[in-house]
């Protein structure tokens, strides 16, 4: 058995050991099936002995590379695309040619490539996906499959499914509703997943429900790839992801972890309220996010001092992210000093598109905004919100660009000595504000974390470094610590646990650069030490179904992640 209590057909999670393995599809992949077959497919770096025992000899250059110079060549390839665009397709062409040497790719050179297979990039290549769409990497489940939902599930070819990442396409990144092309994110997910979490690629599946866009241009594409129909909505809608979760639990079981990804905020908090009792769900956007910003205020409060209580919050945005946030903010407060958790949220205020949350407009408010709309007089814009307030953290996730002007930068600096700005839209182009500007207007003396990756800033003969929060920091090692634990439900106290393990990993060395988060090249470490803190919550909780509990969480954790170096065949 492996990690996670699924059976390792493949011997991926054993994959450092020198052992012989029989590349086994459903026969023995030999000849030309063996070369087409992702999961097996070694390139130029078959043997002689290899290429005569699979009847390859012969279909291959005679040269023999080891799995490094093939890594350096596609390296050499990449850097030689100008368009961003490129690099993403080139990497899904090898993702769907040779598994093991993307993943080996992805690996090595984290902080090059996340930008390409995730965000900014994959933003781009979802409102694309219809032209560049060449072979399936999912599953598709439309309106049309009502009532045979169970007999799709069953047509994808792995059995032992731990990870399933899902999306409607209604809300992708800040850009909307993409429908059936939203596909590009439960893919780029869970490539990270394997890449940086270590959960077996086979283990993984992404899929894209699709009930219709309402996104015009996409309905006129001629090279459109989903339901050509509005979106439907209400009991028809419901029905379907009814039909899709007990689908999900008949097939896999109780102990698969299905990640809600990009739903848009009125379905996203009712989907995760829905199933969060009955199934193992997991909402990225909402809890991902919450629990990414709180270690990076965690990291940031040991620069500036004070502790989480100490500081006044205020968000522009108050979606799933921005009330995500401040919900888990709440509870780490209320864990620490013992307060109720409502008067933990009287220290969080959030600006919508309407002004202030305020009492006074709490009749109109959607239910997951009313916990945070305090006494206070109403207030129309960010900057009066900010010079009434005065708060010290400053959290931006209203899809907006451009929205955290010099006026409000200039007022976080005037009353703060080291003001904590963090402007988490994503992509880049939807920022609340650049790094630049977050330096130049608060004169160096600002905390920054962004939600897309931006480049050193130098200011003043001093070079700043913003940090990125990054959802990739958590969700991989997360979700390998509900696999390792076998949890069978997802706890708050297993977010918070993942927040604090990813604080611990930030060092003086990083504070020293301005940098709140740990570089992203030791990212397996740091996903195997929130897998296991995650997972000891998860035992703690009774929560857990894997027993007995290893004895060292960690390096059980390490013991159960994939690795991507090439075998050797027999």
């Amino acid at each position: 058995m492996a990690g996670g209590g699924v059976e390792d057909v493949y011997g991926e999670d054993r994959a450092t050991e020198e052992q012989l393995i029989t590349p086994w599809s459903f026969s023995v992949a030999s000849g030309h099936q063996l070369l087409r077959d992702p999961r097996h497919n070694k390139g130029l770096a078959f043997t002689e002995a290899e290429r005569d025992a699979h009847y390859i000899r012969g279909l291959l250059p005679p040269a023999i590379v080891s799995q490094e110079h093939q890594e350096k060549k596609i390296m050499h390839n990449l850097r030689s695309y100008t368009v961003p665009l490129h690099r993403y397709v080139a990497m899904m062409d090898l993702q769907e040619r040779n598994e093991r040497l993307f993943y080996k790719l992805l690996i090595d050179n984290v902080e090059e490539l996340l930008p390409v297979v995730y965000t900014p990039v994959v933003g781009e290549a979802c409102q694309k996906y219809g032209s560049i769409y060449r072979r399936p990497q999912g599953l598709y489940i439309s309106l049309k499959d009502k009532g045979k939902v169970l007999e799709v599930l069953k047509n994808w070819p792995e059995r032992s499914i731990q990870v399933i990442v899902v999306t409607d396409g209604e809300r992708i990144l800040g850009l909307g509703d993409l429908g059936c092309q939203g596909m590009g994110i439960p893919v780029g997910k869970l490539s990270l997943y394997t890449a940086l979490g270590g959960v077996r690629p086979s283990a993984c599946l992404p899929i894209t429900i699709d009930v219709g866009t309402n996104n015009e241009t996409l309905l006129n594409d001629e090279y459109y790839i989903g339901l050509r129909q509005r979106r439907a909505t209400g009991e028809e809608y419901h029905e379907l992801l009814q039909e899709f979760m007990n689908a999900v639990k008949q097939n896999y079981g109780e102990k698969v972890l299905v990640q809600f990804e990009d739903f848009a905020n009125h379905n996203a908090f009712d989907l995760l309220a829905k199933y969060s009792k009955s199934h193992l769900v997991f909402n990225d956007d909402i809890q991902g996010t919450a629990s990414v910003v709180l270690a990076g205020l965690l990291a940031a409060l040991k620069m500036i001092g004070g502790g989480l209580v100490d500081q006044t919050y205020l968000f522009l945005g108050a979606g799933e992210a921005g009330t995500g946030i401040a919900e888990l903010i709440a509870l780490e407060m209320s864990k620490h000093t013992e307060l109720p958790v409502d008067d933990c949220r009287k220290k969080i205020w959030l600006v919508d598109s309407k002004g202030l949350l305020v009492e006074s407009r709490k009749e109109s408010l959607q239910h997951f905004k009313k916990p945070f709309a305090h006494e206070h007089e109403e207030l129309k814009t960010l900057l009066e919100a900010v010079q009434s307030i005065k708060p010290t953290v400053l959290i931006g996730t209203s899809g907006v660009g451009k929205t955290f002007t010099q006026e409000v930068i200039e007022a976080m600096a005037s009353f703060n000595e080291k003001p904590v700005i963090f402007s988490l839209s994503n992509p880049t182009s939807h920022s609340e504000c650049t790094a630049e500007e977050a330096y130049t207007w608060s004169k160096g003396t600002a905390v920054f974390a962004s939600g897309s990756p931006f480049d050193p800033v130098e200011y003043e003969g001093k070079t700043y470094v913003p940090g990125q929060s990054n959802n990739a920091y958590v969700f991989p090692g997360f979700g390998l610590g509900v696999v390792i634990s076998g949890a069978i439900r997802v706890h708050d106290d297993m977010l918070l646990a993942a927040s604090e393990a990813l604080a611990e990993e930030a060092t003086q060395e990083n504070f020293d650069k301005g940098l709140i988060f740990p570089p992203f090249t030791n990212i397996r470490k740091i996903s195997a030490s929130i897998a296991a803190k995650v997972a000891a919550k998860a035992y703690d909780l009774g929560l857990a179904s894997r027993l007995p509990r290893p004895d060292d969480l960690f390096k059980y954790a390490e013991s159960c992640m994939y690795t991507p170096l090439y075998r050797s065949y027999r």
